[in-house]
């Protein structure tokens, strides 16, 4: 059985970047938003434990996992925040929200 080359890791990780980077730049709902966001992060996640893998070391992989930790804390603050704005506003739709202006 053969191992799959580094190249075929990095052009998933390239391809789910690039389809988080769409989801941010054209999706205005606040949760969708998130889940692009979450997306990218573990595109970027994807290389480190593939370069890891590559060198047959562990920092990559150790890394990743706070990249995990450190994404699941900022999905909780930002489900938390878009519920406290919802609750105002009734909608998270992040072109009409305007509460952070003077």
């Amino acid at each position: 059985m053969t191992a799959i080359p580094l190249t075929f890791y990095l052009g998933l990780a390239a391809l789910l970047f690039s389809i988080g980077l769409y989801g941010v730049m054209t999706h205005k709902s606040g949760i969708r938003l998130i889940m692009c966001i979450e997306l990218m992060l573990n595109s970027a996640n994807l290389n480190l434990v593939a370069f890891s893998s590559y060198t047959d070391t562990l920092h990559g992989q150790v890394f990743a996992m706070f990249s995990i930790a450190l994404a699941a804390a900022e999905a909780a603050v930002g489900f938390a925040i878009f519920m406290a704005i919802y609750r105002m506003h009734d909608k998270i739709n992040l072109d009409e929200l305007n509460i952070l202006r003077w």
